[in-house]
């Protein structure tokens, strides 16, 4: 195998697949890759740069999703590209702990152009600031906690098992008509 920055990426994102973020580490991604770990160094100074680029890999579905298109209804695409955001956090192991206090340095173009769209469409610029912060750490969270999810409701407590979906669900559309409210519209 021919190892470059990207089969580095590729191998270390199955390896979290495999054994998770806790047990990721440069020793056991240089075990799979059949080379030593100081191999590594040259494509990564060190696992926060490893781990950085992991995440921005992890990313790459939401990040080739459509940018929104002039007079779309921001409120359809808003929702949509939250569940987007969702499902590609959902895609790897510990896929929201990976994301989780990462820079979306590689995809500033592609946020602006997505606030650019929201202000086009009506939203003040402080709104749609805030309201793209707030949904990725509202996804972010609501990930977080599913992956973390053992599935062991306490049936002593009287509480039920969680569905992830609809605790997301009702939150976006909480959200959303929140933002509604103080655009103008109705919710």
């Amino acid at each position: 195998m021919k190892m470059n920055r990207e089969t580095v990426v590729g191998e270390a994102l199955d390896l979290l697949d495999e054994v998770g973020l806790d047990a990721v580490s440069t020793r056991r991604l240089a075990q799979r890759l059949g080379v030593e770990q100081p191999s590594l160094y040259y494509h990564f100074r060190n696992k926060k740069e490893l781990l950085s680029a992991m995440a921005e890999a992890a990313m790459a579905p939401h990040a080739a999703a459509a940018l929104p298109a002039p007079g779309e209804d921001w409120r359809e695409w808003f929702t949509q590209n939250t569940r987007g955001f969702r499902r590609t956090l959902l895609m790897r192991r510990d896929g929201a702990r990976l994301h989780a206090g990462t820079s979306p340095v590689a995809d500033l173009d592609r946020i602006a152009r997505k606030m650019a769209f929201l202000v086009a469409s009506g939203v003040p610029e402080r709104e749609a600031q805030m309201a793209m912060l707030a949904a990725g750490r509202f996804t972010v969270g609501c990930v977080l906690e599913q992956q973390a999810d053992t599935g062991g409701a306490d049936p002593a407590a009287g509480l039920p098992p969680i569905d992830h979906e609809s605790a997301f669900e009702a939150g976006l559309a909480l959200m959303l008509n929140g933002l509604m409210h103080r655009v103008g519209g109705t919710p």
